[in-house]
């Protein structure tokens, strides 16, 4: 099978043989023919298998056959859930319309909007933008839909979430009735195809993959660990196991700015990328992640669609996401295009319910891999998602944690010596046991 073989225009052609794509994905293989037919489609598959080329490639083909944007419109509107994001669609279709006399543009909040005014009075082919903006340059008569051929929606799950219902609501009320639907993710749960199934005409379904699963180049495992002891035991593993760039996920912005402060004072180049940073900080983070400058960058779940980092062996789940669906989009940010890649879960006995959701919703039990010298004082139950493959833990070493072997020699700062087990005050002689009351 060849990109040429599923009908694209020359152009297109020459622009994915200057990007090195030679053979189409599954997801491409079954995606490309029905947007050219003009199908309605609802597509899931793995992250990291090829999705964007799946609807930006024959939805920049169908454009081109057709009259240009008028001022203040748009003829094919991308919606998607971050920021991040936008800017990665963004970039795709620029590169794969290379050669086609196309406009392409994002939108998103958390830069001025006047620019992006200004930039749509000329119209513009293919609008990428996160829902909440394009409704402000919407209200204030920026943005017209009346041209509108071709709606995406990237990480369909998410842009259908409750978070979106309402923004979500108005856009599609404001969109032509004729027009092309597609909705593109990673995972679809059953309420979600319910609703977009009322949104699409006779859509085309496809799955590529088994429903909510990570790519199966990805080694998955847990750590159990006491809460107080993940950023001890994030050390330990980063200097033990050699890593290189890790990205890390936390749950919340204070504690992404609390690990980087834990990393940089060990002198660990990191950064972080969450909700409280405007845009040109969240990028300028990233740029130097993907240039190697930051060797840890953490973030908040709004990274975790969107990020497209290549060679990124390791992803840690420093907290476990709330919804469980999150996980598969975090761990999809490594392992991608069939590299290998390696997700760790630092999990506490209070995530327990958060692994169970996990489990339950991935048809995986996940292996647990205790590290000598941080067994948990709080034991993080079995979930009982499937049979238990635990392993028994091992016998810390004398000195506490596993012996480092030297670290890269770009790393400086990390204290001599391994992790040490936490210390539990000494008894005094003769003092009475904890927690018995006292005779009378």
């Amino acid at each position: 099978m060849t990109f040429a073989s599923l009908g694209l225009a020359a152009p297109l052609l020459q622009a994915l043989e200057t990007l090195g794509y030679q053979t189409p994905t599954p997801i491409q293989t079954q995606a490309i023919p029905a947007v050219l037919a003009g199908r309605d489609l609802m597509a899931a598959a793995q992250t990291g298998t090829g999705k964007t080329a799946g609807f930006a490639l024959p939805v920049l083909q169908r454009l081109s056959a057709g009259e240009k944007a008028a001022s203040n419109s748009i003829r094919a509107l991308v919606l998607v859930p971050t920021r991040e994001l936008a800017e990665q669609v963004h970039a795709s279709f620029r590169q794969y319309g290379e050669h086609l006399p196309l406009s392409t543009y994002a939108a998103y909040g958390g830069v001025s909007i006047n620019p992006q005014m200004m930039r749509l009075r000329r119209g513009v082919d293919v609008l990428v933008a996160t829902p909440g903006r394009l409704l402000d340059l919407f209200r204030q008569n920026a943005v017209k839909f009346k041209q509108v051929e071709t709606l995406i929606l990237d990480e369909a799950d998410r842009m259908l979430d409750l978070g979106f219902a309402q923004e979500l609501a108005t856009v599609f009320a404001a969109l032509p009735k004729q027009r092309q639907t597609l909705l593109f993710s990673a995972t679809f749960s059953d309420e979600i195809r319910s609703m977009a199934k009322s949104r699409l005409r006779d859509p085309l379904s496809i799955e590529v993959s088994p429903r909510n699963t990570a790519a199966k180049s990805v080694k998955q495992w847990v750590v159990p660990v006491d809460k107080k002891r993940k950023p001890e035991l994030f050390l330990h593993l980063l200097k033990s196991r050699k890593w290189g760039q890790v990205l890390v996920f936390v749950k919340t912005r204070k504690g992404a700015e609390q690990l980087v402060t834990t990393l940089q004072a060990k002198k660990i180049p990191a950064d972080a990328i969450h909700g409280d940073k405007n845009q040109p900080a969240r990028l300028r983070a990233l740029e130097s992640f993907k240039a190697g400058e930051v060797q840890i960058l953490v973030a908040t779940d709004v990274a975790a669609r969107g990020l497209d980092i290549d060679d990124l062996p390791q992803v840690v789940n420093f907290d476990l996401p709330i919804v469980a669906e999150d996980y598969i989009h975090r761990i999809g940010r490594t392992g991608r295009a069939g590299a290998s890649g390696e997700a760790i879960s630092l999990v506490c006995a209070d995530e327990a319910p958060l692994l169970a959701a996990i489990e339950t919703l991935t048809k995986k039990t996940l292996e647990r891999d205790e590290e000598p010298g941080f067994e948990p004082d709080h034991r993080v139950p079995l979930t009982g998602a499937g049979p238990a493959v635990a392993k028994k833990p091992k016998k810390p070493k004398v000195g506490g944690g596993r012996s480092a072997k030297g670290v890269p020699g770009n790393w400086v700062g990390f204290d001599e010596g391994g992790a040490k087990p936490a210390r539990r005050p000494a008894s005094r002689p003769g003092a009475k046991p904890a927690g018995k009351p006292r005779g009378r």
